[in-house]
């Protein structure tokens, strides 16, 4: 039995540190989970078949090897799952990955979970335009501790109020999460040409990157 068990743990181990995200096409299944979770109807600004469904290999908070969710633009799938993969190899942690259809395409409460996440069909942030997550092309990670910063200076979710002054001052999982301009994991998504929004006047948007 003990043999039995140690064997059973040992494949475990061996599968997770093997596993290897994914690339798919938005299957049915996918299809009815984002249209009951509100992330994509008729009218958004990019059609399904033009969107891919990731399973994508993650460090978690708790120094574990996940596997998590994300749907991006099929232009930029690839390259999603390389800069997650460089991510992963600096030991980069992320709290949770899911889709926001999880969170009925609400960005409050995805954000309030500290999820990070990419498509959503929705306006950007104060505008009556779609933001760049509407067309797949837009990644909020660690949403807490990178939060958005209006021009006025305002933190709508509490629990990011300790993360307003961008600096690296505590040995915890969670500081490594924060986002600074020259942290690996900023340089990582700029290598790849994407916008960061820690970059932006005025406003500022620290868990943002967009293509």
């Amino acid at each position: 039995m003990i043999i039995k068990k140690l064997l059973t743990l040992s494949l475990f181990l061996t599968v997770s540190l093997l596993a290897t995200s994914t690339i798919t096409t938005i299957t049915p299944a996918i299809k009815e989970r984002m249209i009951q979770g509100n992330s994509w109807h008729q009218g958004c600004p990019v059609g399904l078949q033009d969107l891919r469904y990731l399973r994508i290999k993650y460090l978690s908070f708790e120094g574990k090897t996940k596997m998590g969710e994300m749907i991006v633009h099929k232009e930029v799938a690839d390259e999603v799952v390389d800069i997650f993969h460089e991510l992963y190899t600096i030991g980069y942690p992320i709290h949770k990955m899911k889709l926001v259809s999880d969170y009925k395409g609400n960005d409050w409460q995805s954000i309030e979970a500290d999820n990070t996440s990419a498509f959503n069909c929705r306006n950007a942030t104060g505008s009556k335009k779609w933001s760049r997550h509407s067309y797949g092309k837009a990644i909020d990670l660690n949403s807490i501790e990178n939060p958005y910063i209006s021009r006025s200076g305002r933190i709508a979710h509490k629990v990011s109020l300790q993360y307003r002054k961008r600096v690296h001052k505590q040995d915890t999982v969670a500081d490594k999460a924060v986002l600074l301009q020259n942290d690996k994991a900023t340089k990582i998504f700029k290598k790849y040409g994407w916008e960061w929004g820690g970059d932006w006047s005025g406003v500022k948007d620290y868990q943002h990157f967009s293509k």
